[in-house]
């Protein structure tokens, strides 16, 4: 049977309005046609619309931040969305995206995120934008704290912008030091020292808390164990067994045991009714000021000081732990670019907002520095917080922020051995299974 073949120039006509209809449609279902886009800023824009509304998706803590900016920016058109910013991560954002992506319509301009690793699907999606191709000035970047958009950066370009930071450091009680002739540890091996001496002096006395989901991300971290160094956009090393998560795991064990630290939980009913007038120290993150001491435990003012995070003996390298933090990303559907852009940097460097009103330490390091006086200003310290900006700079760069959660891997694999009355020490090994099979179960290559 003969087959009429078309000629070549006839194939390759066809092919390309093939190879033409497929990109078409591709790009309709991510929100618009390959004839309407423009690149710009490294990547492909749609159509803008000057003085279109803006949406803008916040949780509770930062809804004060998008009305402060609606109020001082009467002109702009904001639609104020109310969501969970991925809380515990819940993973809603990313869910949402997975949707507008598929409708071609729905996506934020701007939205907050508690979480440090949407980057880790939101570049791939084609959701984020990158920031340091014309949208923000590079002086601006420049001004964040050193390493604080290292969350934000994937392949060398910057995808989001750190809100604030949560260093470690270690809070304490400064009459009850005085009153018990204390001095504040500089070092881990005089923390355990004294954890051991209140233990014996002062029973009921309480040098720290390892009652927590995060209690890895503030000791362990800190100790530079290498048990969540991300490495690539989908690589971790995990190597629980190392001197840093030893060394740590035995300082925990041996105040646990002796009960000058508590396994409650700071934000536990338990710990507010029966622990909260026996905190000595207390190593946590920038946050654990207000939102701890003086919001959940109620603290009298001038109680509470900081004091730098104790490092081992000999180590010449200070490292911090990190809780928490938050990032703003803003979207490559926006049409509104020039406003969303607006906002985003207003939201995360602007005095009116992060120097005066936000709840926490921000990344913007001159925001940062307004944010300490007016902290010292309030009279609530019974010391000045210094030490958080020295912290600021000294989180360990080989914890990263992977995909998986690490505080939900804590709380299912350790923190109900240690409740049960076994050593950290002991499950270790459990600690670094089951890391390892989350990070694969999401698609990391896992080195041990």
């Amino acid at each position: 049977m003969f087959v009429n073949k078309p000629s070549v120039p006839a194939r390759r006509t066809a092919l390309m309005a093939a190879c033409a209809a497929a990109m078409a449609l591709t790009v309709a279902a991510c929100g618009g046609s390959s004839s309407q886009k423009t690149t710009k800023d490294g990547f492909a824009q749609v159509p803008q619309k000057d003085g279109s509304t803006l949406t803008v998706w916040v949780d509770a803590t930062r809804m004060d931040a998008a009305k402060l900016y609606q109020q001082l920016h009467p002109e702009v058109k904001l639609d104020i969305v109310s969501y969970d910013g991925d809380a515990n991560g819940s993973n809603y954002l990313q869910t949402k995206v997975q949707l507008f992506n598929r409708t071609g319509k729905g996506w934020p301009d701007v939205v907050f995120s508690s979480q440090n690793n949407e980057t880790s699907w939101a570049v791939d999606a084609g959701f984020a934008a990158p920031l340091d191709k014309g949208l923000i000035p590079a002086d601006t970047l420049g001004q964040f704290a050193k390493g604080a958009n290292d969350v934000c950066t994937v392949n060398g370009s910057v995808y989001c912008l750190r809100n604030d930071l949560s260093q470690t450091v270690l809070w304490y009680n400064a009459p009850l030091m005085k009153q018990f002739g204390y001095q504040v540890p500089t070092t881990w091996e005089e923390y355990q020292a004294l954890g051991e001496k209140v233990a014996a002096e002062h029973p009921g006395y309480l040098v720290g808390d390892a009652g927590d989901s995060f209690t890895p991300e503030i000791y362990l971290w800190a100790s530079k164990c290498g048990a969540n160094h991300i490495t690539g956009p989908k690589a971790v090393s995990v190597n629980t067994s190392g001197d840093g998560c030893t060394k740590m795991a035995k300082l925990l064990d041996v105040l646990v045991k002796n009960k000058s630290m508590s396994i409650s939980g700071v934000f536990s009913t338990d710990f507010a009714k029966n622990e909260k007038d026996k905190v000595l120290l207390m190593p946590g993150p920038a946050w654990y000021g207000g939102a701890v001491f003086k919001g959940t435990l109620k603290t009298p003012e001038k109680t509470i000081g900081v004091a730098p995070m104790p490092q081992w003996q000999g180590d010449s390298s200070p490292a911090t732990g990190n809780v928490g933090g938050g990032t703003w990303l803003l979207s490559q559907h926006s049409a509104n670019l020039k406003a969303a852009t607006d906002f985003l940097t207003w939201v995360t460097t602007d005095n009116a907002y992060q120097g005066e009103k936000a709840p926490g330490f921000p990344a913007y390091a001159p925001a940062a520095d307004n944010w300490l006086k007016a902290q010292d200003a309030s009279g609530y310290f019974a010391t000045d917080l210094s030490p958080l900006k020295a912290a600021s700079s000294q989180v360990w760069p080989e914890w990263g922020s992977g995909q998986f959660s690490q505080e939900a891997i804590w709380a299912a694999t350790v923190k109900p051995g240690l409740t049960q009355g076994q050593t950290i020490v002991s499950l270790l090994p459990a600690w670094q299974d089951s890391i390892v099979k989350h990070a694969e179960s999401n698609g990391y290559k896992v080195s041990q």
